[in-house]
């Protein structure tokens, strides 16, 4: 199952947020960069996810965007819902706009209430500080394994370099 751009951005400025949280609030522009989203669609996202409880927003000085509530308290769900609506809660495969009935079941029923089940089960259970190693696509083990040794010409000192 693939999400919407929204959602997608959502996912990723909260997931952002989350890992590098201290409190502070950050601007809509910052997120935008650190995220690779443009800012002003990213501004509609982060309202919409400020609206939904999500997020707070502060103008002023010290304004800008927060987590509303620790990150383990925040379900995937909570973020993605805003923006798939009921494609978030997936029906029947073969009727998508009647629910899945297990008394009159479609010939894909029984595969399909597996698949959803755990679609529906990791969004409703996995939080964002389950995810919140994130940080705009890249783990923490991709950033190690990114990191590099390299001897310069001429030199025989090793210096590590950060990506």
């Amino acid at each position: 199952m693939t999400f919407s751009a929204s959602a997608t951005h959502a996912l990723r400025a909260v997931a952002w947020l989350a890992a590098n949280e201290r409190g502070d609030a950050m601007l809509g522009r910052d997120l935008a960069r650190k995220v690779g989203v443009p800012a002003p669609y990213l501004a509609k996202v982060l309202a919409t996810l400020a609206r939904t409880g999500v997020l707070t927003a502060s103008r002023g000085v010290r304004g800008g965007y927060r987590l509303a509530r620790p990150a383990r308290q925040i379900k995937l769900m909570e973020i993605v819902e805003p923006f798939e609506g009921k494609r978030s809660r997936p029906g029947c495969l073969l009727r998508p706009h009647e629910p899945c009935r297990e008394d009159a079941p479609c010939p894909a029923h029984a595969a399909w209430s597996d698949v959803k089940a755990t679609y529906l089960g990791f969004l409703e259970t996995t939080t964002l500080a389950d995810i919140q190693e994130i940080d705009v696509g890249q783990s923490k083990a991709g950033r190690a394994r990114s990191r590099t040794s390299r001897t310069h010409r001429g030199s025989s000192s090793t210096t590590r370099t950060r990506a």
